[in-house]
């Protein structure tokens, strides 16, 4: 039985009635948000733009730090079934396949304190959505756009348009979980920040594809995550979905122009232009690209995080707030910290503008420093000679102890929300 609609909101939330969060985006974090929050006792409107159920997007790495924050909210179970825990990071020089490294994963759990695991998108996706929409305060309103938003001092108004009519929302808060293009971000200029408007060209293309496991050699199925660094791009491949389809994302220096009406995450590409840009590599790499039969684009888009992530009872998560660049695999799992730090500062009863404050406080140091340590990596992985010949050597001499020494900050930080959430949100 769902809870009644409240209509408008209020600063003293009655106790028989639960305070009311609209969140606009239906993605991965807007879903863990949604399934957090109403374990905090909110209820949630949830709209997105798309029907909600496309099989969109291609694999993913849901590091320590995510898993950790999904395992809390009692996910982990469902999703490992549809997941695979490597056994290693296997980092090739591309022009001969040579090892630079071999950095091993088996006991990630023990070392960061959650696994490591490689999902698809829409697996993750279909766990969160589950989980989210079994909450008795969750109302999901798919293929509603959003069209317009204001605030006062008591609550939030949005107008959406769903069947191309007009249909209106109220509540004490609107988090915007609408992705790079976010309309939240782009409608509100004190979320906005110096520079704001989306680049024009992309300077990072990711090409994308799931190859039959069968059509690949076994060195190729090997559960692993398999890195090739060679000059003005790399490749990197690992199975997925009980090891039946190879994930392969290669990416290459590009500059690229960006279709405001494209979908960025799904444009074809052309087999041929990817043959030949890695006509030189080494032959696993030639027989796996052949073996893809569809390609897609994804022109890689940064946004710069503004300084405040809030203004009001607004607030920015996931990529609306920080787009960046997947050479750390991050874009998903900062969204999941987004979301269990948006639902930590939430408390029912507490000063809503004031949360968010806090939220957007707690949040904003971080997800800048995953921003510039992606770019970093983005320069290292693609060093032309002799610059790459540098980076190989410097590869080989730390060695897979210290290497992964470097991913501790990040895979292994022990947040408020992680420790917070078991407690307040036992496993389903």
């Amino acid at each position: 039985m769902r809870l009644p609609r409240r209509e408008g909101g209020s600063s003293l939330t009655p106790l028989s009635e639960p305070p009311h969060a609209l969140i606009a985006g239906a993605g991965i974090g807007g879903l863990t948000a949604a399934l957090a929050l109403a374990r905090r006792g909110w209820r949630i409107t949830l709209i997105e733009r798309r029907d909600g159920h496309e099989d969109i997007g291609a694999g993913l790495q849901i590091s320590p730090n995510a898993s950790a924050i999904l395992r809390d909210l009692g996910l982990l179970p469902k999703l490992i079934e549809a997941s695979l825990a490597p056994e290693a990071v296997h980092i090739h020089r591309a022009r001969d396949g040579a090892t630079l490294a071999r950095l091993p994963l088996i006991d990630a759990e023990s070392r960061w304190g959650a696994p490591y695991l490689y999902a698809h998108r829409a697996d993750l996706i279909r766990v969160l959505r589950e989980a989210a929409l079994a909450e008795p305060g969750v109302a999901f309103h798919p293929q509603t756009a959003l069209a317009g938003f204001d605030q006062t001092s008591h609550g939030v108004t949005v107008a959406a348009l769903r069947d191309a009519m007009r249909v209106s929302f109220s509540a004490d808060c609107l988090i915007g979980a609408d992705g790079v293009r976010s309309f939240v971000r782009a409608r509100n200029a004190a979320l906005q920040g110096k520079a704001d408007d989306l680049p024009k060209l992309a300077h990072y293309v990711a090409w994308r594809a799931l190859v039959p496991a069968d059509r690949v050699a076994a060195a190729l199925r090997a559960p692993e995550s398999a890195l090739w660094l060679g000059a003005g791009a790399h490749l990197v491949h690992y199975p997925l979905r009980g090891g039946s389809v190879i994930n392969v994302v290669a990416v290459i220096d590009a500059v690229w122009p960006l279709d405001d009406k494209a979908d960025l995450w799904s444009q074809p590409g052309d087999p041929a232009f990817i043959a030949t840009r890695f006509a030189r590599w080494a032959a696993p790499v030639r027989d796996l690209v052949a073996a893809a039969g569809d390609w897609r684009l994804w022109p890689l888009v940064e946004r710069r995080t503004p300084a405040h992530w809030n203004n009001g009872r607004i607030a920015l998560l996931g990529d609306a707030a920080h787009a960046m660049v997947p050479f750390l695999a991050q874009g998903a799992a900062q969204a999941i910290e987004d979301a269990a730090a948006l639902a930590a500062q939430l408390v029912p009863g507490r000063d809503v503008p004031a949360a968010l404050a806090a939220y957007s406080a707690a949040r904003t140091a971080r997800a800048g420093r995953v921003q510039s340590e992606s770019r970093l990596q983005a320069r290292r992985y693609h060093l032309r000679w002799p610059a790459s010949r540098v980076r190989d050597a410097a590869l080989r001499a730390l060695g897979p102890a210290r290497l992964l020494g470097r991913y501790d900050w990040l895979y292994g930080a022990k947040t408020a929300w992680n420790t917070g959430m078991a407690e307040a949100n036992p496993p389903i």
